[in-house]
């Protein structure tokens, strides 16, 4: 029984987070805390020689950058919105729980976790510099003005987790403790999930009105959600990489999306990553699915 739970836990996460939506949602300000200690469990038992930069890294990043700018182009003379939102679900980070979902997968944690170091710094500076073309508006933003909100949101969230579980290294019996734990960091992200998708939920049913535009952004990050996943599998499968590449291009820190889509652009663009959560655990939960069936 308790196996079967630990295969559903995302989907049940998701069914919690829609139907108690009006109570999770109260909760939203415990998620950033739940993402520390998530990131604090799982970066307190890799192997640090391991999150050396490779080419395959690289190769990533770069499929990132130049597809989010080819896409936003081609849709842009179709939907400017469409555009910006299917931007967003490209560009925006890997999740920082992309390294417990490999866990689960048995890929290399280590590589998912030095990418998404990697990637939000990258993406950090990428942003504000292409903000201005994306901006459909008379908003006038700075580059330093927008890289500091960004980097304000990286480095508390990512950098913190990091550097401590560094530090509680230097404790070998706390830090004992702490990796034969490690694997709450699956069940603190489920239960963050459930926050997410109430707050997601809310949004939705209260504030939003299904139209055209809506399906789109919906429809549109279904199709970048597993035109990722599967680009970066075929990617990192040279290299050995398959499921760590896969997780690292196409799980997407979609919080971040949604505050970037929010605050910079016209709201309805977060419809977009709302739909990649969706999208993207659903795969997840599928992927997991046939590991833990193949057990």
């Amino acid at each position: 029984m308790l196996k079967i739970l630990r295969r559903y836990t995302m989907p049940i996460s998701i069914l919690l987070g829609m139907a108690g939506y009006k109570w999770f949602g109260y909760l939203h300000f415990l998620t950033p805390y739940l993402i520390f200690s998530m990131l604090f469990f799982t970066f307190s038992k890799i192997n640090y020689a391991h999150l050396r930069p490779s080419i395959l890294h690289l190769w990533l990043i770069l499929i990132q950058l130049i597809f989010s700018v080819l896409i936003f182009f081609v849709l842009r003379s179709f939907d400017i919105l469409l555009a910006q939102g299917i931007m967003i679900c490209v560009f925006c980070p890997t999740a920082t729980a992309a390294a417990v979902i490999t866990q689960k997968l048995k890929g290399n944690i280590e590589f998912v976790a030095s990418y998404t170091l990697y990637v939000n710094l990258v993406m950090a500076v990428f942003i504000p510099l292409v903000y201005p073309i994306m901006q459909h508006n008379d908003a006038n933003i700075g580059f330093f003005s927008l890289f500091l909100k960004i980097f304000s949101m990286i480095f508390p969230l990512l950098i913190c987790p990091f550097l401590l579980a560094f530090v509680v290294r230097r404790f070998p019996k706390i830090n004992d403790i702490v990796v034969k734990n490690s694997g709450l960091a699956f069940y603190i992200w489920s239960f963050s999930l459930i926050i997410v998708i109430a707050k997601l939920t809310k949004h939705f049913i209260e504030d939003q009105v299904i139209g055209l535009s809506v399906i789109a952004l919906m429809l549109g990050a279904l199709v970048v959600c597993l035109l990722q996943f599967f680009t970066g599998k075929l990617i990192g499968k040279p290299y050995g990489q398959t499921i760590a590449a896969g997780q690292a291009l196409g799980q997407k820190n979609t919080i971040f999306a949604i505050w970037l889509a929010n605050s910079y652009f016209n709201p309805l663009v977060a419809v977009s990553a709302g739909a990649y959560i969706i999208w993207q655990t659903i795969f997840n939960t599928i992927q997991i699915y046939l590991v833990e069936k193949n057990e």
